[in-house]
């Protein structure tokens, strides 16, 4: 139960987007970068698939997601609430959409740091329609006041509303139409458990594979326009770090390099060099990722490293080193951590060629 004014009670959500482009000025603005771009926004919309005979990759939620709909479908019902995790660029966000097409209701989308208080999320639950799927970016970032109104609505789809205050103040309540609320996190570990607890369905999406890539990329030029071969858009797959957000702006990106270098037509060749002149390596590594191996295969010669030593060395802020650039490094196999620092492996030394020391 929660206790509302006027200016509360009737309060609208804002929503929020991120900004960049492929200078070297902040993380965010990497060219290999899951994260949301403003270059991004309208061509995802138009790429994105609307169904789930259209998504490629992530064939076992897909799977699951076909037989649960259909058996939402066929009882007259609501999908359960559904909570999407994993890095981002991996489809959360379509997925939600395919949801909403499939169950053929209305998608309403918000994000966690836009719903500030908690009329603005009594002002979009009681503006839902029956049926209707309410999609929640990074909904890890709920603040706790909202969470607490969030719980009734999500299992008995009513809100609790004290109006006024003092010996007037009295109690309504307002019933929610029956919704679907999709969520998506890139942080699970931030969820709180009562939040967690309430979706009914869960999954956590896995990176793609260069052959799902493939498939996204040649979907994609079709969309575009862009004539490509397949070994081109198996080479752009291959450097796409396993994120199809990333393989479409690789794709942008070639396709740009091909059009003032090539004529338009992107063979493999072609493909393999616009990313090398836009620096990034076989394995989708860009120039900081080499500058951070180099620091730790030739500057310090393969012995462990603290994180603010490697921070020094190759100029970035330690924070940034270890939540940006890291996680893929260690994915790779071309870093380790050990209590004594961060430590460069032999696939490491291998891939750059230097000869590990005796």
């Amino acid at each position: 139960m929660w206790e509302a004014d006027s200016d509360d009670l009737f309060g609208n959500a804002g929503s929020t987007s991120s900004g960049g482009g492929l200078g070297r000025q902040t993380p965010a603005a990497r060219a290999v970068t899951g994260e949301l771009t403003g270059e991004d926004i309208d061509v995802e919309r138009s790429l994105r698939p609307q169904s789930l005979a259209d998504y490629c990759g992530q064939e076992r939620v897909v799977e699951n997601l076909r037989v649960l709909i259909q058996a939402a479908r066929a009882r007259g019902e609501a999908l359960d609430h559904v909570i999407f995790s994993g890095p981002p660029g991996l489809g959360k966000t379509t997925l939600a959409g395919i949801v909403a097409n499939e169950m053929g209701a209305k998608l309403r989308t918000t994000s966690g740091p836009a719903i500030e208080r908690t009329g603005d999320l009594a002002a979009i639950l009681t503006n839902l329609e029956e049926g209707d799927v309410l999609f929640v970016d990074e909904i890890h970032r709920l603040n706790h006041q909202v969470e607490e109104v969030l719980y009734p609505a999500m299992e008995d789809f009513f809100l609790d509303i004290v109006i006024g205050k003092g010996p007037a103040a009295r109690s309504i309540r307002l019933d929610v139409p029956h919704f679907t609320l999709v969520g998506a996190t890139t942080r699970t570990g931030l969820l709180t458990g009562p939040l967690r607890d309430r979706f009914g369905i869960s999954y956590r999406l896995d990176y793609y594979s260069v052959r799902d890539l493939a498939t996204i990329v040649e979907r994609s030029a079709n969309i575009l326009g862009v004539q490509l071969d397949h070994d081109a858009s198996a080479e752009i797959a291959s450097r796409s770090r396993g994120t199809p957000r990333l393989a479409n702006r690789l794709l942008k990106r070639v396709r740009d390099y091909a059009q003032v270098k090539a004529g338009g037509q992107i063979t493999w060749e072609v493909a393999a060099e616009a990313l090398s002149f836009f620096e990034i390596d076989e394995l989708g590594l860009d120039w900081m990722d080499l500058k951070i191996l180099g620091a730790l295969t030739q500057t310090f010669r393969g012995r462990p490293v603290g994180l603010s030593t490697i921070a020094s060395a190759v100029a970035e802020d330690p924070s940034t080193l270890e939540d940006v650039y890291e996680p893929y490094l260690l994915q790779q196999g071309l870093i380790v951590r050990t209590p004594q620092g961060r430590q460069a492996t032999l696939a490491a030394f291998e891939h750059l060629g230097v000869t590990p020391p005796v």
